[in-house]
C-alpha cells in the first residue's frame, strides 16, 4: 500500500493552516488544479483560490499548478493567478515532474504536492519522491475521465482510512 499512501490528510487544500508549511521546511506547492484548487468547470480562479495563493506568495511559499489537463486550460488559469504551471504532467508517470524540477534546480526536500486523486497525484509524488498531501475532492461532479479513477480511489480510501487519520493535518498549532 505504500505507493498508495500519502505524506499527509487534509480535509481540502484550505484547511491546511500556512503554519504547517513553515514547520514542515516547505517552499514549493505543486497543486492540482481539477477538484483540489478549484472545481473542474471553473475557467477563471475562485476568490478563495485568489486569496489563498496571495497569501501564500507573502510567505515566500512558491505556488506551482501541476495539472494533466491541456495547456489552454491550465495556463489561462494560471496566468490569473500570477502563478507558473505545469500542465499535461502525464501523472501518475512521474517522469514529465522530476524533468521539471531538475531544470527549476528545485530541493524536492522542500517541495510538497497537493491532490484530490490516490491514482494520479499520490503515485506521480511517489515516483517523484516529494511529499504529498492528499485532500477530498471540492465537488462529486468529475470529468467522464477521472470517473474511472474514482471507482478505485474510494476503495482504496475505505482500505486506508486509518492511515489516513493518523496523517491527517493538524489544525492546531504548536
Amino acid at each position: 500500500m505504500g505507493l498508495f499512501t500519502p505524506t499527509y490528510y487534509a480535509k481540502s487544500i484550505y484547511d491546511i493552516p500556512l503554519y504547517f508549511y513553515k514547520k514542515e521546511g516547505i517552499k514549493i506547492i505543486f497543486c492540482d488544479l481539477d477538484n483540489t484548487l478549484d472545481p473542474f468547470f471553473l475557467n477563471e480562479p475562485s476568490d478563495q483560490a485568489i486569496a489563498l495563493v496571495k497569501k501564500l506568495k507573502e510567505n515566500g511559499i512558491e505556488f506551482i499548478i501541476t495539472s494533466n489537463n491541456h495547456g489552454s486550460r491550465v495556463i489561462h488559469y494560471a496566468e490569473k493567478l500570477n502563478v507558473e504551471c505545469h500542465y499535461s504532467s502525464k501523472k501518475p508517470l512521474g517522469y514529465k515532474l522530476k524533468r521539471f524540477i531538475k531544470r527549476k534546480n528545485f530541493e524536492k526536500s522542500s517541495i510538497v504536492m497537493i491532490g484530490d486523486q490516490i491514482l494520479t497525484d499520490v503515485i506521480a509524488s511517489k515516483r517523484t519522491k516529494v511529499r504529498i498531501i492528499l485532500t477530498e475532492p471540492l465537488v462529486k461532479k468529475d470529468l467522464p475521465i477521472t470517473k474511472i479513477n474514482r471507482f478505485f480511489d474510494k476503495k482504496l480510501r475505505k482500505i486506508m482510512i486509518k492511515k489516513l487519520e493518523k496523517r491527517e493535518i493538524s489544525y492546531e498549532q504548536n
